[in-house]
Parts: C-alpha cells; structure tokens; sequence
C-alpha cells in the first residue's frame, strides 16, 4: 500500500511541477518541439519550413518518406528535396511529423533494460493507433484525419514522459502502473498535454477517450481514438485508466456496419493505407 500511494505522489507531484511551468524534457525533444511550435505559427512560409525540417535530419528524412508514400503520392512520382515534399505534403502533415518525432525521442531517453523496453513497446502501439486513427477518420467517422493522428500521437504522451523522467525514481516502473494510480496518471497525462498547448478539440478527444466508452456507431474525434486503440494489434503497455474500457470485449464486438460496408471490409480495402504509414513512422 505504501508503496502504491508513493507512486500517486509522485504522478502528482510531476504533474504539479509541470502546471508550474517546469516541464523537463530531453534537449532533442525541446528541438523537434520549438520546430512543430514555428510550423504551427501564422506567419511560418514554405521557405522557412524547409529550412526548420532541413536541419532536423531525422524529420528530414521522414518528411520525405512520407511525401514519396502511398497516401500523398498519388501521381507516382518520387521526390528527393525537403522543400518540395513539404509543399506536397502542406504544413499540418510535417508538423504532426515533427510531434511524431518529438514523441520518439522521448521514448528513446529511459536508462534501464527493462524502461527502454517498456517505451518501445508504447513506442510500437503508439504508432499502430496513429496508422488506424489517421484512415478511420477518413473513412468510418468523417473526422479530420490530420486531427486524428495527432491526437493519436500524443494520447499517451504522459506515459512517454513518465518514462522519460523514470531514472529519478528508481523501480517505480518495475511492474507497470494499476488501475490504483489512474488518478495520478491522468493528472500527468493532462499536464503534459496543456503544456504543450494542445488544441481543445484535441484535448476534449483525449479526455473521451479516457473515459473509455466508444460510441455505436463510432462518430467523434473521442471515438476515432478509442476505436483504433481496439483495431491495434498491440495493447497500451504502460497506462491502463480507461474507465469503460473492456479489450477482449471490444475486440469480439468490433465488427458493425458503416453505412453498407462493414468495418472488417474496411479494414481490408484500406490495410495498404495503413501500412504505408505504419513504414513512415518507424524510425
């Protein structure tokens, strides 16, 4: 018991220091985060963005990947330069790749065996939920796909961050965290994420879908989300505060109609979709 209401304290107490303005990150992160931050701004130009991306290699390369997949090249011709895959690829696109990074690289900052492991495995759901999010709002909810794999990005951002902070409180992460440190979890996960001044619409999806409960048929940002959680063949290895939430449930009953298609008929026309940006995020 004591050792359960120490870890909440400490949830809380990371989230309290981050409502006081003192969110720690990794130098890379900051980077990658002061560039999403100048590509979000208005008056952020095509030559500007260039620039931001081109001194990133990591998001260099991904922006280009992306630009040269499936998704965004419809005309089959492959590009080599930043500027023109930023162009075909318009700024919101590289600025959730640019969030991708940032989220990465938090995970890539554990110093244990057993953390790095823990935030690959959150690493690899994270990327499948972005991958599904990103074509279900397209297809089955009619929500903003850009708006979607962000939201699908940074929906446990709190997790990444815990682990990224984790070396300072040594074992706490031995086991997980159980359904007695939902409270603390969510406190941090919300920090995290009013710091980095997510939008609200973003923010009120996420709440949903802490909530747990998915709507039928799926229709909102929160349900996009949740649903795609349930399609990734990865379960959320780390947080586990979904109220409502029911795996094994959920999964058995996943299959419905989506005007006259079913979702698994869906699911099967768009898998090359999906895929292609599956590739793009693994890095």
């Amino acid at each position: 018991m004591a050792e359960m209401l120490n870890r909440v304290e400490i949830l809380k107490q990371l989230a309290a220091e981050i409502s006081e303005g003192k969110l720690s990150l990794p130098a890379s992160v900051n980077v990658a985060l002061r560039v999403r931050e100048a590509l979000d701004a208005p008056d952020c130009h095509i030559d500007l963005a260039s620039r931001l991306v081109q001194a990133e290699p990591i998001l260099a390369a991904r922006v280009v990947a992306m630009a040269n997949s499936p998704i965004f090249n419809l005309s089959g011709h492959e590009i080599a330069d930043v500027r023109t895959a930023v162009s075909r690829l318009g700024f919101r696109v590289v600025s959730n790749l640019a969030t991708v990074l940032m989220v990465r690289q938090m995970a890539q900052s554990p110093n244990t065996r057993a953390e790095r492991q823990m935030a690959a495995r959150l690493w690899e759901y994270t990327t499948h939920v972005a991958s599904l999010a990103r074509m279900l709002a397209r297809q089955v909810t009619h929500q903003d796909p850009e708006a979607a794999m962000f939201a699908a990005v940074i929906h446990d951002i709190g997790g990444f961050y815990l682990l990224s902070r984790a070396a300072e409180f040594p074992g706490m992460l031995s086991e997980g965290l159980s359904e007695d440190d939902a409270e603390g979890e969510l406190a941090l996960g919300r920090a995290v994420l009013r710091a980095l001044m997510v939008p609200q619409a973003v923010m009120e999806a996420i709440e949903y879908f802490w909530l747990g409960y998915l709507a039928l048929p799926p229709v909102s940002l929160g349900d996009t989300l949740l649903l795609a959680t349930d399609l990734a063949p990865v379960e959320r290895p780390l947080l586990s505060c979904l109220e409502g939430y029911n795996r094994p449930e959920a999964v058995a009953n996943i299959d419905m109609l989506i005007g006259k298609q079913t979702l698994q008929t869906i699911l099967d026309e768009s898998r090359d979709e999906v895929e292609s940006l599956l590739t793009v995020l693994r890095f």
